[in-house]
C-alpha cells in the first residue's frame, strides 16, 4: 500500500502559492512606487508569474486595474501613489476653481455694465461719433 503524500503537495502548493503572491504584490508595489505604467503583462514580467494567474487573482486583478485606471497615466509623467492627489484634495481644488470662474464672470458682468453706461452717457453728450482709434466713419 502507498503512503498518502496529498497532505505534502497541498503544503507544498500553498508555500507555491503564497510565494508568487508576495511576489506580485511586490511587483506592484514597486511599479507603483516608481510611478511606472501598471498592466497585467508588466506586472506578470516584473514578478515572473504568468497573466492568466494574476487574471484569477481577485485582489491582485483588482489593484491592477485600479492602478492602471487612475487616469491612464503615460509611464514618462507618472506620479507614486503616495504622491497622488487625493479625492478630497482635487474637489477641493475644483471648488476654489468653481469660485474663481464665478468671480471673473461676475466681473465681467460689472465691466460690461460700466461699457455699456460709458458708451450711454457718450450717445447722450453727443460724442458718439468717437471711437477709441478716431472718429467713426459715416456718423
Amino acid at each position: 500500500m502507498q503512503a498518502d503524500n496529498t497532505a505534502h503537495l497541498i503544503a507544498a502548493a500553498g508555500r507555491r502559492h503564497e510565494l508568487t503572491l508576495s511576489k506580485a504584490i511586490r511587483a506592484l508595489r514597486v511599479l507603483d512606487a516608481a510611478g511606472a505604467a501598471v498592466t497585467f503583462e508588466i506586472v506578470a514580467r516584473t514578478a515572473e508569474v504568468s497573466r492568466s494567474w494574476l487574471y484569477i487573482q481577485p485582489d491582485i486583478r483588482a489593484e491592477i486595474e485600479r492602478l492602471r485606471d487612475l487616469g491612464g497615466r503615460a509611464p514618462a509623467t507618472s506620479v507614486p501613489g503616495r504622491q497622488r492627489s487625493s479625492d478630497a484634495s482635487l474637489l477641493r481644488r475644483l471648488e476654489a476653481a468653481n469660485a474663481r470662474n464665478r468671480e471673473i464672470a461676475e466681473d465681467n458682468q460689472r465691466l460690461r455694465r460700466q461699457l455699456a453706461r460709458a458708451l450711454g452717457q457718450l450717445r447722450v453728450t453727443g460724442l458718439h461719433g468717437l471711437a477709441l482709434d478716431g472718429p467713426v466713419r459715416g456718423a
